[in-house]
């Protein structure tokens, strides 16, 4: 059974591409992964059947073999940095709950810099293992 690394995801419209070890491209789409997987992401290493098509080979019956590291938990902050960014995405937070108990949301300025505050730290919470 070949195998190889996801070098290319799509996942929006669900295929991806595999770079098998002999060199090839293979297409796959996200239906071929074996039950329980439900995506891929690149550096993933797969093992998958291969089948020719009019448009070139495709992956069938992937099965994961080594999930893909994950970039942002080797580059999120340390715990007790993180600690301080959360205590002071709590502050804004309570800025602007007091500023909706009076009747009106924060200024576009200060909401914009909320927004971004709440994405990055979101972003370093929301890690695949």
């Amino acid at each position: 059974m070949p195998s190889g690394k996801v070098v290319w995801v799509d996942a929006q419209n669900k295929y991806a591409f595999i770079s098998s070890d002999e060199g090839e491209r293979v297409y796959m789409s996200m239906s071929a992964l074996s039950e329980g997987a439900k995506s891929v992401r690149k550096g993933t290493r797969v093992e998958f059947s291969r089948i020719e098509t009019a448009r070139g080979a495709q992956a069938r019956d992937v099965k994961l073999l080594t999930p893909a590291p994950s970039l942002v938990k080797a580059t999120r902050p340390h715990p007790e940095d993180m600690a301080a960014i959360v205590e002071d995405v709590i502050k804004l937070l309570d800025t602007a709950g007091n500023d909706l108990r009076h009747g009106h949301y924060p200024r576009s300025r200060d909401a914009r810099k909320l927004v971004q505050v709440l994405r990055a730290v979101a972003d370093n919470f929301d890690v695949q293992d």
